[in-house]
């Protein structure tokens, strides 16, 4: 029988805060918000942000917090958009035909270039003379064309909650985020670890990009073209499956699965798919899901912008021509089905947690919904790479037939709302509109609610539908579906006959949703549609198959796993993250196993791995008559 993946923990850290127990959902709707609520939202946003604790009644500290989260214009501690370093290409040559310069005999380069000629001058000084001229790169700065992204919340830094070691930002937000995902759950790690064997976890994380700062690719690629030198590192902390590595490595043990995925800007999605697959089939009974990306860098906006695929400053300026402004709505980059110019870069790490059905009800786990199946589809043959294609058409019928089938058809029409792509890209703004439009048409819907949450925190990219996930959770918490509220009007081009598009916030009664249909769209071809089961219809799912004796035994011990997760909340609002990181502790080696024909036992965990199999080609070898 199929086991089903619940949602048992969720964590990280985006443009709006800290995203277990909802905070980070709640920063997108906290006008909304009772005012118990939206004083929590800024109680946790004050302590990743180093903001007095005892100051945040004040309106002036909650605007702080307002004005430095979710897009803004880039800040300092991110990169100077005034002032972004580059090399200038200069032609030199000597006003009399020979150029001379004197410089140290140790800096000049090893095989002298044609036309050089070269005096000792004393003192390990020499003079040049170059009679045919030379090109020169000049270290100089310049004005980056876009300013604006959803980068961390101001004063949050990584890099600080444990030794780092000059590792990539991407990577010391995975370590947070999955830090985060494990202590929302309320229940310790090892226990989970006695609790099954240890070939039956699985790490399903990567980044899109890899990890292109300075201490990962980009430090790798730019060392010798600016005169310094590669490192140890930046090679082997670059690579995309990095986060899926420093997870498994320093904070789970992880000796099961590591099946880092990627998929352009659906990379979360395709994690996913990986994980609910080896669950649903027996494979893994733990699996945690993530992606980390710090695109925030001069270096990919740089692509981007050069792609045309980012909101400039120029263009966002014509957007708001009528407004005379003189400089651009930085909080309104971001601007999904309506007039837009391009989508808002930012950074994000995304976790969650996983169990099978019976592992989640055997530990008292917290259930914060189900994955019923994630659906990818690449778009045939077409002309450019990177635009849309038709297997996105495929992905969200499956994702919605997939839900049909299990709340019937009926039920689709109502009980169901879309977390769109929604990059406010002009392309997409009519593509994805037309494949949501058409899907709701086939399945009888009438007025679909589609949230558009890169209207706030921009595109992570890989760690985008990351966002969209954990945003769904929280809708069901909190029962606000959030508007897109960075837009005035829907664009004439968008296809919505049969879709719900506001600005503002839905509010709805509890329980009023059963499904939630996440779509992602990357560059290349990588589509993907999750359906996402509610908390309300995932329990109601889990009681009808496992009976209400065990269910309510369930109920009993999920009492204190709720209160240990609430205890970590408390924390977390009152100092901040607390990271798990375990560098060099309980290394493992060839001398910590009990091999065995049977199984293999590991230091450090109750179980062994089973070595016992049974062939599913058994009867391949029977003689047929």
């Amino acid at each position: 029988m199929s086991k089903l993946p619940v949602i048992v923990g969720f964590g990280g850290v985006n443009a709006a805060g800290r995203s277990s127990f909802h905070h980070g959902y709640r920063r997108m709707v906290v006008d909304a918000l009772p005012d118990d609520k939206a004083r929590r939202t800024y109680q946790s946003l004050a302590a990743i942000m180093g903001v007095p604790s005892d100051q945040i009644d004040w309106e002036a500290q909650r605007q702080y917090m307002r004005d430095h989260t979710l897009i803004r214009k880039i800040e300092g501690n991110i990169f100077d958009t005034e002032h972004v370093a580059w090399n200038k290409r200069m032609a030199l040559s000597g006003a009399e035909g020979v150029l001379q310069f004197v410089t140290r005999a140790r800096d000049l380069p090893d095989s002298l270039p044609s036309g050089w000629q070269v005096t000792e001058l004393g003192d390990g000084k020499v003079s040049v003379s170059v009679s045919d001229g030379c090109n020169m790169l000049l270290p100089t700065t310049r004005k980056i064309e876009v300013s604006s992204a959803g980068q961390l919340p101001t004063g949050f830094d990584p890099a600080s909650l444990y030794g780092s070691r000059n590792h990539p930002r991407g990577l010391q937000m995975a370590i947070c985020g999955a830090s985060d995902a494990l202590k929302s759950m309320g229940i310790e790690w090892q226990t989970v670890m006695d609790s099954i064997r240890p070939d039956q976890m699985g790490v399903y994380a990567s980044s899109a990009m890899a990890q292109l700062d300075d201490n990962g690719f980009g430090g790798l690629l730019g060392a010798r073209a600016n005169g310094g030198r590669v490192s140890s590192k930046q090679l082997a902390l670059g690579l995309a499956d990095m986060p899926a590595d420093f997870v498994s490595a320093y904070v789970l043990g992880n000796v099961g699965t590591s099946g880092p995925s990627l998929g352009a800007c659906a990379t979360f999605f395709y994690n996913l798919r990986q994980a609910v697959n080896d669950i649903r089939n027996g494979l893994v009974k733990v699996a945690v899901v993530g992606v980390a990306e710090s695109g925030v860098d001069p270096r990919v906006i740089d692509g981007y912008y050069t792609m045309g695929a980012l909101a400039s400053d120029a263009e966002l300026l014509k957007l708001d021509a009528e407004k005379g402004l003189t400089e651009p709505d930085y909080r309104r980059a971001s601007r999904p089905f309506s007039s837009n110019c391009g989508f808002t870069i930012s950074e994000s790490s995304q976790f969650i947690v996983l169990f099978d059905d019976e592992l989640a009800l055997q530990l008292g786990a917290q259930i914060h919904g189900s994955v019923a199946d994630v659906f990818t589809n690449a778009d045939g043959y077409k002309k450019s790479i990177s635009s849309p294609g038709i297997g996105n058409y495929l992905t969200m019928a499956k994702a919605v037939a997939a839900a049909a089938g299990i709340i019937g058809d009926k039920a689709i029409k109502t009980r169901s709302f879309v977390q769109s792509h929604g990059t406010s890209t002009p392309q997409n703004r009519v593509t994805e509109s037309h494949i949501l439009n058409e899907t709701a048409k086939i399945f009888g819907i009438e007025n679909w609610p589609v949230a558009a949450i890169k209207a706030y925190i921009g595109h992570s990219v890989g760690a985008a539908s990351g966002d969209q996930l954990i945003a769904s959770l929280g809708i069901w918490h909190d029962n606000i579906l959030p508007g897109i509220a960075t837009i005035d009007h829907i664009a004439d081009d968008v296809h919505q006959s049969h879709l719900r598009l506001q600005k503002e916030h839905m509010g709805f009664e509890p329980d009023s949703f059963d499904v939630a249909i996440l779509n992602a769209k990357g560059f290349g071809g990588n589509n993907a549609s999750v359906a996402l089961l509610s908390p309300m219809l995932s329990e109601k799912m889990l009681k009808g198959r496992h009976g209400n004796q065990v269910w309510q035994s369930y109920l009993g011990r999920r009492e204190e796993v709720q209160a240990k997760a609430a205890a970590y909340d408390d924390a977390a609002c009152e100092t901040g993250f607390s990271v798990k990181y375990q560098f060099g502790e309980n290394v493992l080696d060839g001398g910590d196993l009990e091999l065995s024909r049977a199984g293999i036992g590991i230091k450090g965990w109750a179980e062994k791995v089973a070595l016992e199999f049974e062939s599913p080609y058994a009867d391949w070898l029977e003689s047929k008559e």
